[in-house]
């Protein structure tokens, strides 16, 4: 059996987390071939957007503590169980969409960080629990959730375990959208193709800008995006897009 399935519907990837005896709990395996299927779309033209999604009962309930427990400090450092892929996942040009359902803890609420955009079913439930493991978040949970819901929650649900629901977690800012569980994929599907018809290397370079915004200042950021939207006047897909807005007609953009 496949620990991640994927598929292709016309521009949008979709992957799908696959261990259902254990929630979708992240392992080697599974995250290897995350990451392998996100690196096959990210090289095909064919593919412009994509999507992560898991089961309706959970996106990922956490990392699979099995494999982690007997490790020592030593084999978690040298063999960077997790991060590797991770890294791997995060320089994913292209967009990519986490449709969640379900639980989100753990190690599944830092992988849905860690994509674009994320949206919730409303039965969706997110947190990091590892302190009640007797550890702390190791895949960005402790830095990526503060700087989507604020310092003050993100202590509280970091020290405490406590999971968020979803309506919560729209409030607080973690997800862009929450919708009923039934409409998820759909919804998630039409929010692909919308941005699936837009220019590649615009949205790449927008991708690209807000990722670099949490990690500079605001005038190193403000400079880097400068830079980026004078470049965008070398292209195609400015000229067209701006001739086909005066023209009042549908662009024809050509992704160059």
């Amino acid at each position: 059996m496949s620990v991640v399935l994927t598929e292709v519907r016309g521009p949008v990837g979709i992957a799908t987390l696959n261990r259902p005896e254990t929630l979708n709990a992240l392992n080697t395996p599974l995250l290897d071939a995350l990451a392998e299927a996100l690196e096959t779309w990210d090289a095909d033209p064919k593919v412009r957007v994509i999507i992560v999604t898991g089961s309706e009962r959970a996106f990922a309930a956490g990392a699979d503590i099995k494999e982690m427990a007997p490790k020592s400090f030593a084999e978690m450092h040298q063999e960077n169980i997790f991060g590797r892929q991770l890294d791997r996942i995060t320089r994913i040009r292209k967009p990519i969409i986490a449709a969640v359902s379900g639980f989100a803890l753990g190690g599944g609420c830092e992988l849905a960080m860690a994509l674009d955009i994320l949206i919730a079913a409303d039965t969706a439930k997110f947190g990091q629990p590892e302190i009640t493991l007797g550890i702390m978040p190791g895949l960005g949970g402790s830095q990526r959730l503060v700087r989507a819901v604020g310092k003050a929650k993100a202590m509280e649900l970091c020290l405490t375990g406590r999971v968020m629901e979803a309506a919560e977690a729209l409030a607080a800012g973690l997800v862009a959208r929450v919708v009923p569980a039934a409409e998820l994929m759909a919804e998630a599907v039409k929010l692909a193709q919308k941005i699936s018809a837009q220019p590649l290397p615009a949205a790449a370079m927008i991708k690209d800008a807000i990722n670099r915004a949490f990690e500079m200042s605001l005038a190193e950021g403000l400079a880097y995006e400068r830079r980026a939207f004078h470049a965008m006047f070398a292209t195609h897909d400015q000229k067209e897009g701006m001739a086909a807005f005066a023209a009042k007609r549908k662009p024809e953009f050509r992704d160059e």
